[in-house]
């Protein structure tokens, strides 16, 4: 495994560590406490020292495996999570400091911790990211002891942009993938100048990336990738990156023919991310034991050549481009 530091927050983190939205099963399907630690077993002993979940996963059920996991070990696991999605209806207004408060000691007594590492403000409207009280709280439970570190988990570049004016924003977590390549243009080097640490989800469009899917293959009714195609539960650029489907796999295939000799796409995606040295940790998810090994994987393959890199970008601006890029 090999280990990058993320940001300001000093942290050495595993450059591929894991995402735990669906840590307990495929989406849809309920929460295995079992599977959960598993997976989180399987990629600790592959040198994972970063887990991300959010308070919102399985209803808090993600993070009290999470917290059961990290108290049952010895080394240093850093531990990120996430508040404010459970707002209902998720608007400005129903942002407080009180509430934000409230979510934070809500997840220190599910994960059983002290201190959370990294709390991250998960997805909160626009407007949220121009209200300096709402950054100003976390500053508070810092000083308290309940939080290390403030980031921001964002939909848009531009919010981004923006969270990253405050000082104490110490991470950004943005999709980053072949399909989404928006980050490149600006952000990346924004983040570097002042040392904010990235974290890249959705790093396989949902699982449009690793290649086992075709135009025919159909999703669980409870599977966002089923449901939230148009964006019906949350914001569409959160399933399959905002790519419609079929275009998606039709991109794919070309994505594939660059690669005759690779079965697993997956890897190849990993590693497209690995290269970009803006990139602190890329936090795939995964549902099986396997697919942790997998993706770990990915960090020992070699370097995609300059034909193929170029190909990609090709493929991105040809096919993809004009259903992303502008939205997110």
């Amino acid at each position: 495994m090999n280990y990058r530091t993320l940001g300001k927050t000093g942290f050495k983190v595993s450059e591929i560590s894991l995402g735990t939205w669906q840590v307990g099963g495929t989406w849809g399907s309920g929460f295995d406490h079992n599977l959960a630690s598993d997976l989180l077993h399987q990629a600790y002993d592959q040198g994972v020292n970063f887990i991300d979940t959010a308070d919102v996963y399985e209803a808090g059920e993600s993070e009290k495996a999470v917290g059961k996991f990290v108290n049952s070990v010895n080394e240093r696991i850093y531990v990120a999570t996430k508040c404010g999605r459970q707002i209902n209806p998720h608007i400005n207004e129903g942002y407080t400091p009180e509430v934000l408060r409230d979510y934070v000691e809500d997840s220190l007594k599910r994960m059983n911790l002290d201190t959370i590492d990294l709390i991250q403000l998960h997805c909160p409207p626009s407007e949220v990211y121009y209200r300096p009280e709402i950054f100003g709280e976390f500053e508070k439970l810092k000083e308290e002891g309940k939080i290390l570190n403030l980031g921001v988990s964002v939909e848009k570049v531009e919010e981004a942009l923006k969270a990253i004016e405050y000082e104490n924003v110490t991470t950004v977590q943005i999709i980053y993938n072949m399909f989404r390549q928006r980050p490149d243009d600006l952000f990346y080097q924004q983040a570097k100048e002042k040392n904010v640490g990235v974290i890249v989800r959705v790093p396989l469009a949902s699982g449009l990336l690793t290649g086992k899917y075709s135009k025919s293959t159909t999703f669980e009714d409870g599977d966002h990738r089923h449901g939230n195609r148009n964006g019906e539960w949350f914001d569409k650029g959160e399933t399959f990156a905002g790519v419609p489907y079929e275009t998606g796999i039709e991109a794919v295939e070309k994505i594939k023919a660059l690669f005759p000799e690779k079965e697993n796409l997956a890897q190849v995606a990993l590693k497209w991310i690995l290269m970009n040295n803006n990139i602190s940790v890329v936090i795939p998810g995964a549902s099986k034991p396997y697919q942790v090994d997998s993706n770990i994987e990915a960090t020992s393959l070699p370097e995609i050549n300059g034909e193929q890199l170029k190909a990609i970008r090709k493929i991105y601006e040809e096919e993809i481009k004009l259903h992303v890029h502008h939205l997110w």
